[in-house]
């Protein structure tokens, strides 16, 4: 069998979770059949990678238009493939075109969804309206839908009634456990900055609207004053949602020591040495179909403070490897909670009972990694995903 995964990201150009699972997949699905990577950008070393440009005659066009040029030279390419599986709208038009032209079956793996993102057409202008179209046909026409979560499930279902139930698979997120483990390494940490011997939560996510930075910047005015706050957050979606987060670190450093924000992207031998010094991770997120983030912390061996939404509550168990905040949103796609003070409380109260008994944190920080070695393994994942497969081929 041969597989062709069209993704955007793949690496080194990595920035989010949908990059990272399709690198973990192409791993695993490798032992079982033959895979070959299309994807954007530079060229890729990696043997059975192709990487695509951005079409010279699209320089500076809409990002929504860039994309398409890409998916064009893609579904082209496909020829011969016995399926094509595409991975966020940025793929997908160039998946459902495959299909089509070639005749391939097409997987579809849900990592977010368009409608749930509404703050996107802050970055894409007009062509969030372009990329909502062809996520909807690219999901609608699929022959097999991935969800990265029950939650996501749920989510493609009402936002897609005319997505078919029966081609609609449940496969969740997975973490490289040899690479994610905990990290002890106090000279690192006081090199980055950080205090390895103070109470700590940390954060480590994109500046976006979905990951609800701004909730956790105000909750943390209400953390003991001997906590230490670490920012991992970089590469903002828009100046304004910069400009925000900016306002309101500066806001919290000028009432309070221990705020360290670190703006780059760390290599993971860094971000392990933080995820392990740290007593709590926390994902005050209003959107996320599940947070591969929440799992490399658990893997670290980090209590987590999640948001009850989405796929959350099905990687941290509330009392044994974590905490959730409840949380009442708004059904208009934003995720904006119906009372943003309550969930600030609510966050606020959950963070510091967690991180004032370290002791505990370290339990309920066990208890993750041994969940993540459980539930989240790479080699169950990629052979739940070859089934899929199998089943659109007889």
């Amino acid at each position: 069998m041969r597989v062709d995964l069209l993704t955007r990201e793949y690496p080194p150009e990595v920035y989010g979770g949908a990059g990272v699972h399709a690198a973990e997949l192409v791993k695993a699905l490798r032992s079982r059949m033959e895979v070959i990577v299309r994807c954007f950008g530079a060229d890729r070393d990696e043997q059975g990678v192709v990487a695509y440009p951005i079409p010279a005659e699209l320089a500076g066009a809409n990002g929504a238009l860039t994309t398409l040029g890409v998916d064009l030279q893609m579904a082209q390419a496909v020829a011969g493939a016995d399926v094509v599986h595409s991975h966020t709208w940025y793929a997908n038009a160039g998946g459902h075109l495959a299909k089509l032209l070639h005749g391939v079956p097409h997987v579809v793996t849900a990592h977010s969804l368009e409608p749930l993102r509404p703050w996107k057409a802050e970055q894409l202008g007009g062509g969030y309206r372009v990329s909502s179209a062809i996520e909807r046909t690219a999901f609608e026409h699929a022959d097999a839908v991935i969800a990265v979560s029950r939650g996501m499930g749920d989510d493609i279902l009402r936002s897609y009634p005319g997505v078919d139930p029966e081609r609609l698979h449940v496969v969740y997120n997975g973490i490289d456990l040899a690479a994610w483990r905990p990290n002890v390494d106090p000279d690192l940490v006081r090199s980055l900055g950080v205090d390895p011997d103070r109470p700590t939560i940390i954060f480590v996510g994109r500046i976006t609207r979905q990951k609800g930075l701004p909730y956790l910047l105000r909750a943390a005015e209400r953390l003991p004053a001997d906590v230490q706050l670490v920012l991992c957050a970089g590469a903002p979606d828009t100046p304004e949602i910069m400009a925000e987060v900016s306002g309101l670190v500066a806001d919290l450093q000028a009432t309070r020591g221990g705020v360290v924000w670190i703006e780059r992207i760390l290599p993971r031998r860094e971000l392990t040495a933080l995820l392990t010094a740290a007593d709590v991770f926390v994902c005050p997120s209003v959107y996320e179909p599940l947070g591969i983030v929440n799992l490399e912390a658990m893997a670290c061996g980090t209590a987590v403070v999640g948001t009850a939404t989405g796929g959350i509550p099905e990687v941290i168990v509330d009392g044994e490897t974590g905490r959730l905040v409840p949380i009442d949103q708004l059904t208009d796609g934003t995720g904006t909670p119906l009372d943003p003070e309550r969930f600030v409380a609510d966050l606020a109260d959950a963070l510091t009972e967690t991180v004032s008994d370290r002791a505990a944190a370290t339990r309920l920080g066990a208890a993750g990694r041994q969940r993540a070695e459980r539930v989240f393994d790479w080699d169950a994942i990629g052979e739940q995903t070859a089934g899929v497969y199998r089943s659109l081929l007889g």
